[in-house]
């Protein structure tokens, strides 16, 4: 008697062990580079195959202990491998990358075969897309482990602190804040004043892993995109000093302050999206026009600039550090509530104020409160956008006064070209909803 499996030849289990090939054969192709491994392109396809079929015999027959035991026997078979096989000493004459790749003790290549058998289980029980989304990602860690360990030396005792910091304040501290409205107006929510912590902090802290990550390979727009992702302000307090102090870096200097007030715009369409979609119709004309206005500076002071200066790094502190979460947290939950209040008692004037007044030194605070009281129904779109325009037209003019008195009148005349190019497509985006 056919069983229900068999119907049709099992012709329909065909797409599900074709995808577990395809899983075992990318993995298998990182580990087949490495002379040492002991398991390659047809160890690891056969592996993925197989685990297809533990799920498929275990399912059929009741019994998930077979698949149990498949996954026990992969990890004997190639436990003994390296065993029987140890690894051969290391050629002195190889490159340090081709050492790296070829010093393999055996730990990474019996995970990788583990989770790849896991992989070809999932196929089987209807998790496909998100298996060859793994399988992508763990071939990526596996190829660029000489990148991810130099990653891991540059960062410093205090940046590990940081980043465990902020890992524990998202995972840990977030959950267990309530999500309800306090306060006056409701506009104080603690789940929701943390998360706008975390969202911020997570961009910031990705630009600056990057940015000491990548250094000065990629040349001044590199550096004015990732200083821009850490904090603009502080980008152009370094690049003032510096322009000031070499003439050589003028160009530079500018190139650098003009992009990174340019990913400012950037980051704040990405939080617009993120945490109100309903303004960002609004939003979409001024960030856009003030990024374009502001790129065809930046790329007009980028050819003036000498290929042979002098790159430096902006020394700004880790954004995940507990006093900078804790300072943002503060600052916008004043923000919220300051100007829900000017906007009750003073209208949009009073708004418009505050959002000045706190635009001066940082732009995320005032965006997200007003992002914030648009989705709670006490702002309506206009003034939303005029709140946020504000707020990048005084941060511009701050920062551009920090450019007058550190760098001085030379290149705050490079500086102004950018920064009036920026701040004209922000109103231009403005005058035109």
């Amino acid at each position: 008697m056919e069983t229900g499996f068999l119907q049709g030849n099992g012709i329909e289990a065909l797409p599900q062990f074709l995808t577990s090939l395809a899983i075992g054969l990318l993995i298998g192709l990182e580990r087949e580079r490495n002379p040492s491994a002991k398991a390659g392109l047809r160890t690891f396809a056969l592996v993925a195959l197989f685990g297809t079929l533990s799920a498929l015999l275990s399912t059929k027959l009741g019994s998930p202990w077979l698949l149990i035991a498949g996954l026990l026997a992969v990890a004997g078979m190639i436990i003994a491998a390296y065993l029987n096989h140890p690894s051969e000493p290391l050629r002195p004459s190889l490159p340090q990358e081709a050492q790296d790749r070829e010093n393999d003790p055996g730990t990474t290549t019996v995970v990788a075969l583990v989770l790849c058998y896991g992989l070809g289980a999932m196929i089987w029980y209807g998790l496909a897309k998100l298996a060859v989304m793994l399988a992508i990602g763990i071939t990526a860690l596996l190829y660029f482990k000489p990148e991810l360990r130099g990653l891991s030396q540059k960062l410093t005792r205090r940046d590990l602190v940081a980043v465990l910091q902020f890992s524990v304040l998202t995972f840990i501290v977030l959950p267990i804040l309530p999500d309800q409205n306090y306060g006056p107006y409701d506009a104080f929510n603690p789940h929701h004043a943390w998360l706008m912590v975390v969202l911020i902090s997570g961009i910031s802290l990705t630009g600056y892993a990057a940015l000491h990550a990548v250094g000065t390979r990629y040349g001044a727009p590199m550096l004015g995109f990732l200083g821009g992702l850490v904090s603009s302000t502080a980008t152009t307090l370094i690049y003032a000093k510096h322009g000031k102090s070499n003439q050589a870096m003028l160009n530079l200097a500018a190139s650098v302050i003009v992009i990174a007030s340019m990913v400012v715009l950037l980051r704040l369409l990405v939080v617009s999206a993120v945490v109100a979609y309903g303004a960002l119709p609004g939003l979409l004309p001024v960030l856009a026009g003030g990024l374009l206005f502001g790129l065809m500076v930046a790329l007009y002071n980028w050819r003036k600039m000498s290929k042979a200066t002098e790159l430096y790094i902006p020394e700004t502190p880790n954004p995940a550090e507990l006093h900078t979460a804790i300072g943002f947290g503060l600052l916008y939950v004043v923000v919220l509530l300051g100007a829900a209040w000017m906007e009750d008692i003073a209208g949009s004037q009073g708004l418009y104020a505050v959002a000045v007044a706190s635009g001066l030194t940082d732009v995320d605070a005032i965006t997200l409160s007003s992002l914030r009281l648009f989705n709670l129904g006490q702002l309506s779109e206009q003034q939303t956008v005029t709140a946020i325009a504000l707020a990048i037209l005084a941060n511009l003019a701050f920062k551009f006064g920090m450019v007058v008195f550190i760098g001085g009148w030379a290149l705050a005349r490079q500086v102004a070209t950018g920064f009036a190019a920026i701040a004209l497509g922000v109103l231009v985006g403005l005058f035109a909803l």
